[in-house]
């Protein structure tokens, strides 16, 4: 797509009209939520990038590919994720939109008074 099309397409959003988007548009918007969803909880918990790879048996690059959407993780990966995390991952995906909400295990701690990671993208 070329900047000419992309300006219509974002011309055309703005003006409240359906836009399809690419699939590969729709993936990386996937994978970008999924990556704000894992940083937000890792920073509610108050840990780096560091001590989440330590975790989840990962390196800190690998986590950093996951928070910048350059990555996408497996399943056993997510399973990883989410028990380092201390949470339950919820993936909700329909059409070009997703929701990905990481819930602490526990009531108590700081990221009890945090949102628990949720992020959508649509």
């Amino acid at each position: 797509m070329n900047h000419a099309q992309w300006k219509t397409r974002r011309t055309r959003r703005l003006l409240g009209e359906t836009v399809q988007e690419p699939p590969a548009y729709v993936e990386a918007g996937h994978a970008l939520a999924l990556g704000q969803a894992v940083h937000d909880r890792r920073v509610a918990l108050g840990i780096s990038q560091a001590e989440l790879a330590r975790r989840a048996g990962m390196t800190q690059p690998q986590i950093s590919n996951i928070e910048g959407g350059d990555s996408v993780p497996t399943l056993p990966l997510l399973t990883r994720l989410a028990d380092a995390l201390d949470a339950s991952l919820t993936i909700h995906l329909e059409g070009g939109e997703s929701d990905f909400r990481f819930t602490p295990h526990h009531s108590s701690g700081p990221a009890a008074s945090s949102d628990g990671g949720a992020t959508s993208v649509a």
